[in-house]
């Protein structure tokens, strides 16, 4: 390999690489968000060489008290052994339990949810009836997809309220009574203000990824929608962390809720963690090129700071004869969508992304990670790594910093 990596714990004098993007400045007139420094060795692992635990459930899903319509998609998507937070959580739901569900991403939970959900629904004539709120469009598009894979057929219709699509075309949606409602705060709170969306006689939320929610300023426009719902309802609460925040959001919103823990440790064991020193920003491209070009490079997801810095590089990769797409918050939802299918159907073997997509999105087989900037703060590090070393697989991370 062409590039050099040094493992040391040495912090380095000068900002770290990615305070700027590629290509971009920073207005000096707006103040973002402070970048936290995170020392150089928090980006190091040796990924754990040893055997996977597996974990035994108590249950397959053919002990699960689904209809036969739901057992035939179950079947068709090839599902017979419901992971850690399946297993545990499908029993507690179908009893009408509130419930707190800790779980990295990748584990299936979205399955958690939906299935006893789809099931629930069969005989419901009260319209829509559930409201799903996930943080960002394309963890609402995933959530969405699923439902329509595992209720087809089913007679069950579910609307998505995203921003960055049209509002027009979503209100004649909700006019058509779905069953199911899935969106993100902020359009739905829009939707809610407009009195086209009434959730007064709903009876199930789920609140999925609740921290990223959190982070991204979301708690009014969660607290206007809850406060929207009736008392008497069934809460679903997924979250990756249990913060004190999160436990006062719990408190608040959930009557008597079943807690299940299926958390492992913050970056995946599978996945080896590096650095990649360089000189200056003309060396840090050369290096990224180099190693894009190696084989061992089979699905990458590239990570940088701003939306322009991220279209310049993607630009750049694909004018060295590296294709990529890229997908960043300049793009809208229609154009995401396809950038993020080129990537996973692998049309383009490199996706080059913003922090928009490194929580919540289910990107099967990504071999590396790269951190061509740094990251905000050291939890998005660990969601950005999360992308690889899913279900057991090992995966690669490497993060660029200024040569010491």
């Amino acid at each position: 390999m062409a590039f050099q990596q040094k493992r040391t714990g040495r912090p380095h004098g000068r900002p770290q690489n990615g305070n700027r993007s590629f290509g971009g400045r920073r207005d000096a007139n707006k103040r973002g968000p402070v970048k936290k420094y995170i020392h150089p060795s928090k980006f190091i692992n040796k990924a754990i060489e040893k055997v996977e635990e597996v974990y035994e459930p108590s249950h397959a899903f053919v002990d699960f008290p689904f209809g036969a319509g739901l057992r035939h998609n179950i079947v068709t998507k090839g599902y017979v052994l419901p992971s850690a937070i399946q297993d545990q959580a499908i029993p507690h739901i179908i009893e009408g339990k509130d419930v707190i569900g800790l779980a990295n991403t990748g584990t299936g939970k979205t399955a958690a949810f939906l299935l006893p959900i789809i099931e629930k629904l069969s005989g419901i004539t009260l319209r829509p009836s559930v409201l799903v709120v996930a943080p960002t469009r394309e963890l609402a598009q995933q959530i969405d997809e699923q439902f329509r894979e595992f209720s087809r057929g089913l007679g069950l219709y579910s609307t998505l309220i995203v921003g960055g699509v049209n509002i027009d075309r979503q209100i004649r949606e909700l006019k058509r009574r779905p069953h199911v409602v899935i969106g993100t705060p902020g359009r739905l709170k829009d939707l809610l203000n407009r009195r086209v969306l009434q959730l007064k006689d709903m009876s199930t939320l789920v609140l999925d990824e609740a921290d990223r929610m959190l982070d991204m300023g979301f708690l009014p426009d969660i607290r206007q929608i809850v406060n929207e719902m009736p008392e008497d309802r069934q809460t679903l609460f997924f979250s990756a962390t249990m913060t004190p925040e999160i436990e006062a959001l719990t408190a608040n919103f959930l009557k008597n809720p079943v807690t299940i823990s299926v958390r492992t440790s913050e970056t995946s064991d599978h996945v080896e963690q590096d650095i990649v020193e360089a000189r200056d920003k003309t060396h840090k491209i050369e290096l990224l090129l180099d190693m894009l070009r190696g084989d061992e490079y089979e699905k990458v997801l590239v990570f940088g700071e701003t939306k322009f810095g991220v279209q310049r590089l993607s630009d750049h990769l694909d004018n060295s004869g590296i294709p990529s797409a890229a997908i960043h918050g300049n793009k809208n939802q229609s154009q995401r969508q396809r950038a993020l299918k080129k990537f996973k159907d692998n049309h383009v073997r490199v996706l080059v992304a913003t922090d928009v997509a490194a929580r919540g999105l289910d990107i099967p087989n990504v071999t590396h990670v790269i951190n061509f900037d740094t990251p905000q703060t050291y939890e998005d590090y660990v969601h950005r790594v999360g992308r690889t070393g899913r279900g057991g697989a090992k995966g690669m991370a490497y993060t660029f910093i200024d040569q010491r």
